[in-house]
């Protein structure tokens, strides 16, 4: 994998182009004086850095080439890709080395990084980013503490609809790959309600089983939340048409042995059990029941909370 960084890329952006492609898409006349005449004169500070460009390759020759044919087309733009910002990583179990040049300049090899908000390890694990997450969460609820949480002129219900709109989605970013293991689920529960009840006005002390306090506060269980969002996308992914980067990886049957000791469980093999534990769909059936989506969506809109959740 490779994770590229463009030089200065708000800047390089030729306008020319830029007005050409507008006019394709039919933006024209006064729309498009418009908008030019936002970029006549004017100066920008870009603080944000996006990864946003990924090559991947099944080998670092082919991804050499890759990488090279990228960077022709970029110098012809008039861009150019930074070889201090972008990193190339192996997933590998082992250490593999990975040598890309640009330019003449060897790019630098990571064993992790941080793209869209996930952490990638070179391992393909998501343990790491799942401690992330639960980590982002309690910092989050931790700025929030005195002024939101337990903020007495605070109503309940502006309480849980922050809880919604920003807790969760920092705790369950990019739950949908995530591999629910007991652990995991535990320690997700753990975070839910270290919120929810002291919102609640309670603490462990208080000995109050955590399905009461949800129904009390009316709040639908994180790990309902989390497996619905897996098995929604399970469904996107069978429905995703040929040529579809997602729906090839998911379908593609990697070679090479797996080495000695218990396999790790893969994703797939994962939501095919969860599919057939949760909505009573045989791993057999499953691509045809999840190929109708208003069948899948019904199903998971009926989807109970897991039995034995608190």
């Amino acid at each position: 994998m490779f994770f590229m960084d463009l030089e200065k890329a708000f800047d390089r952006v030729p306008r020319g182009i830029l007005w050409e492609v507008l006019w394709e898409y039919g933006v024209r006349g006064p729309l498009l004086r418009a908008v030019r005449s936002l970029y006549n004169r004017s100066r920008s500070l870009v603080r944000i850095a996006s990864y946003d460009v990924v090559l991947l390759a099944s080998s670092s020759l082919d991804l050499q080439h890759a990488l090279g044919r990228f960077a022709a087309e970029c110098e012809a733009a008039g861009m150019r890709v930074s070889t201090s910002k972008s990193e190339a990583m192996v997933l590998d179990r082992k250490k593999v080395a990975c040598t890309l040049q640009v330019g003449g300049e060897v790019l630098p090899q990571v064993e992790e990084f941080k793209y869209l908000g996930v952490l990638f390890t070179s391992e393909g694990r998501m343990d790491r980013e799942i401690d992330r997450r639960i980590g982002a969460a309690a910092a989050v609820m931790q700025s929030m503490y005195r002024s939101v949480v337990v903020k007495k002129e605070l109503s309940r219900k502006a309480k849980l609809s922050i809880y919604q709109s920003i807790y969760v989605p920092t705790l369950t970013y990019g739950h949908e790959l995530w591999i629910m293991t007991e652990r995991v689920r535990s320690r997700i529960q753990a975070a839910e309600m270290s919120f929810l009840r002291r919102v609640a006005g309670r603490s462990l002390r208080d000995r109050v089983r955590s399905s009461v306090t949800r129904e009390e506060l009316g709040a639908e269980p994180l790990l309902l939340h989390i497996e619905r969002g897996q098995l929604r996308w399970l469904g996107h992914l069978f429905r995703m048409p040929p040529g579809r980067l997602p729906g090839e990886v998911f379908r593609a049957c990697p070679t090479g042995k797996r080495p000695r000791g218990r396999p790790r469980t893969r994703w797939r093999d994962y939501v095919s059990r969860l599919a057939w534990e949760r909505l009573g769909v045989p791993p057999e059936e499953l691509e045809e029941v999840s190929g109708e989506r208003d069948v899948w969506a019904s199903l998971l809109r009926l989807l109970p909370p897991r039995p034995g959740s608190g």
